[in-house]
This record gives C-alpha cells, sequence and structure tokens, in this order.
C-alpha cells in the first residue's frame, strides 16, 4: 500500500494517529512496504505498486557522415581526462520538522545507500549529509561552489527530499532549487567552467497523478581539451543538466522498502552501462524502466494504476561519458 502526500486527497481525520504507528511498522516490513509520493504532507491513502555504441576504429578514415552510420565526434565531448572525476554531494532528507507538515520519507535511506555505491564505482569522490535544513543546505553547496574543482572533470549533487514545482523541502521548510543551483553558474564558480554540473532530484514536482494511457506497441576531444577558452565566452547557465524523478505539475513515487522508482531505475542503469553510454542515452534508459516497469494499485480506482515519467532537462554543451 502506498503513503499519498496530499492535503486534498483525503480526510485528516484518524489519519495522523495512526500514520506513525504505520510508518514504525512499515520499517521493519521490508520490501513489502509502501510507496509514498515526496510531496507534502502524508494524509495517506494506502498503495500498492506492481512492483553499445558503435566506436571508430583507430586510424579509420574520416568517412562522410549517412543515413546508416554514426558519429562519434571526440571533439563535442567533455574531457574527462583530469586527476578527479569530482565531487558528488548527496544531501538526504529524511525526517522533517512538524511545522512543516511533512511525514517521514521511509525508504529514503536505500536510495542513499544505492547513490553512494553508484557514484563511487563510477569515479566521484561521495559525502552524504542526512537531514539538512534549508540554510544548511545552502551552506553545503556554497562551500562546494567555492571549492577549488581545477583538478576535476565535473560535479555531481543529488536532492532527495519532498517538493513542489521549482521548490525542494530542508527539514525545516521549502526553498527554491534555483537558490542552491545558481551557486554553479559560470559566474559564480570559475573552477567549473566549461566543465559538466549534474544535479539529480527525488522530490514532487506537484500534486497530479499520471494516469498513463494503454499503448498497441510493443517494448521497445584532445582539440578541444580546455574547456573554459579565454577567447571565448560561453552563457552562465551552460553545461548544467538537471535529471527530475518526476515532469513538472505530478508526484514522484517512493517504497519505503525499496527506495524511490525513479533512483532505483538510476542506480540500475548506471550500475550496467555507467561507464559505457553517454549520459543522456543512460537517462533516456531511466525514462523508460520507471514508464514501464512501474505501477500503482489500490481499491480506490483515484489511486490505482498511476505511472510516472522523468524528465530531464539539458544544458549540456557536449557529450559526456564517465
Amino acid at each position: 500500500m502506498d503513503d499519498i502526500d496530499e492535503d486534498s486527497l483525503v480526510p485528516e481525520s484518524n489519519i495522523r494517529g495512526e500514520a506513525k504507528k504505520e510508518e514504525e511498522e512499515e520499517e521493519q516490513e521490508g520490501e513489502e512496504l509502501d510507496d509514498s509520493v515526496d510531496a507534502k504532507p502524508d494524509r495517506s491513502q494506502r498503495i500498492s505498486f506492481f512492483s553499445n555504441t558503435q566506436q571508430k576504429k583507430k586510424n579509420e578514415p574520416e568517412k562522410p557522415a549517412s543515413q546508416n552510420s554514426r558519429i562519434v565526434a571526440p571533439d563535442f565531448q567533455y574531457a574527462m581526462n583530469y586527476s578527479k572525476l569530482g565531487k558528488c554531494i548527496i544531501i538526504n532528507n529524511k525526517n522533517f520538522e512538524d511545522r512543516t507538515g511533512m511525514c517521514i520519507r521511509n525508504g529514503t535511506d536505500k536510495d542513499a545507500g544505492d547513490l553512494c555505491k553508484c557514484f563511487r564505482n563510477l569515479g566521484f569522490e561521495v559525502k552524504v549529509y542526512n537531514d539538512q535544513s534549508c540554510e544548511a543546505m545552502e551552506r553545503l553547496l556554497q562551500s562546494a561552489a567555492k571549492y577549488d574543482h581545477t583538478d576535476s572533470a565535473c560535479f555531481a549533487c543529488i536532492l532527495l527530499s519532498h517538493g513542489e514545482e521549482g521548490q525542494i523541502y530542508g527539514t525545516d521548510g521549502a526553498m527554491a532549487i534555483k537558490t542552491l543551483t545558481t551557486l554553479f553558474r559560470g559566474d559564480n564558480c570559475q573552477s567549473l567552467v566549461g566543465k559538466p554540473k549534474l544535479f539529480f532530484i527525488q522530490a514532487c514536482r506537484g500534486s497530479e497523478f499520471d494516469d498513463g494511457i494503454q499503448t498497441d506497441s510493443g517494448p521497445a576531444n584532445d582539440s578541444m581539451e580546455t574547456d573554459a577558452n579565454p577567447r571565448y565566452k560561453i552563457p552562465v547557465e551552460a553545461d548544467f543538466l538537471f535529471a527530475y524523478s518526476t515532469v513538472p505539475g505530478y508526484y514522484s513515487w517512493r517504497n519505503p522498502g525499496r527506495g524511490s522508482w525513479f533512483v532505483q531505475a538510476l542506480c540500475g542503469v548506471l550500475t550496467q552501462y555507467g561507464k559505457q553510454l553517454e549520459i543522456m542515452q543512460i537517462l533516456t534508459r531511466v525514462n523508460y524502466l520507471v514508464a514501464t516497469n512501474y505501477e500503482s494499485w489500490s481499491d480506490d480506482p483515484r489511486f490505482s494504476e498511476k505511472k510516472q515519467i522523468p524528465c530531464v532537462v539539458s544544458m549540456l554543451t557536449k557529450e559526456l561519458y564517465f
């Protein structure tokens, strides 16, 4: 059964007193536990969920592109030949102050643990910060933005929390996601200019459900090594990538035993293909897995057979291979 974090879904009476007891029981039930949505607050109706690239041969002469050929252009790949891949900061918010109206995010510790292992295996220097207030989150990322990333190829930040459109929750309330990401703009973080800045955000972006629709179809550079060339300007908003767990306006699902749909799909693809595929290929596969492998079910038809699709917003200017 799933927990729905939204005031408008069910009456508040007779729920708050039972919710805390149920949450304690759910922590012990493992993989049979319910899904939750990372929105506010938990006025539970309970829901269950059923739950290579081609490379050009060396010394092969350049051939004109044709309809049947793939183009692999090193000049349009981010340089990764730095001494470090980069830092990865994971902010894992599970418990929230009562005044926020937010419920505990059971299952997020599994997400954080799996992400930590996954990104370390890719080569990132990973640090996990649990239950951070808005001020603490901003302070953490300010410090990260001031760090000298000269010897790093990129930077990654993962936010696991409740959310609304354009906002992420600290333990004491909501703040604009842009407040955090702006710290890494080209005019604020010089040592990451021209380098990819990756943000993965597991949080709701509204209170809509995706009912899904039935389908009949089946499953379906060495020459540019210096990314920040002083001879030309690049936009301060360039080289960002935002991978959201859901599209604007919609809930994002999380299971207290298994973790969130988006994070678990992301970890699965990164573990298998993280060092082979380009980042957009990776995230496209994540989209496919979340869209096809997960669905909610409930005796209440309002909450039954709901779907989810992640959303990728890219301002990357080159291909990214880890």
